[in-house]
């Protein structure tokens, strides 16, 4: 005998919630819904809907090719419509990582894996490094993580120097860079 309590519905509490049957009203409300509280690039939105489908597949049944047919026809219309721009949300966030000092190399991963494309992701990136070159950037990091010149107790600087080099590394930064940054003064 199943001793959850009952829920509200008559469900029991705990229990998985069914799939909603995906339909393309259902997938341009999820998309509106999911835009509304997320910047996302094309892919991303493509695969959170993808999710929804499979699921409903899973539980309902239907036809995965039909369901995909509505997600690119939903993906074009919000694009049209300028719900989606990979090029403002590239341009966006690779600023947005450079002025809280993530590395170039970290920047590109985390665009490519968004789903923007090389051509894009090396123009945003050219344009976020105008405004907040590499060595800012990692001075930036360093700050943030009390490395090198930004560490509490000057004692302790020359003990930490290579756990500091290798920490700048790790955040992407050219051996030169973490360098310059690690052995300068604190602005």
């Amino acid at each position: 005998m199943d001793e959850r309590k009952e829920g509200q519905r008559g469900k029991p509490q705990g229990a998985p919630k069914k799939p909603r049957k995906a339909s393309p009203r259902y997938l341009e409300n999820a998309a509106l819904h999911y835009l509304k509280r997320y910047s996302a690039t094309v892919s991303q939105l493509k695969r959170v809907l993808m999710r929804k489908v499979d699921r409903s597949l899973r539980f309902h049944g239907g036809d995965r090719a039909e369901a995909l047919g509505w997600v690119d026809a939903l993906a074009e219309k919000l694009i049209r419509n300028g719900l989606i721009n990979d090029q403002a949300y590239a341009g966006q966030k690779a600023w947005s990582l450079r002025a809280s000092g993530r590395s170039a190399r970290v920047i590109a991963q985390k665009l490519r894996m968004k789903g923007v494309a090389a051509d894009v992701v090396q123009q945003k990136l050219a344009e976020a490094t105008a405004e907040v070159s590499e060595e800012a950037a990692a001075r930036i990091w360093a700050r943030k993580k009390r490395l090198g010149p930004f560490r509490r107790d000057e004692k302790t600087r020359q003990e930490h120097r290579q756990k500091d080099l290798a920490a700048l590394a790790r955040a992407g930064f050219s051996f030169s860079t973490a360098k310059k940054v690690v052995d300068g003064a604190p602005e």
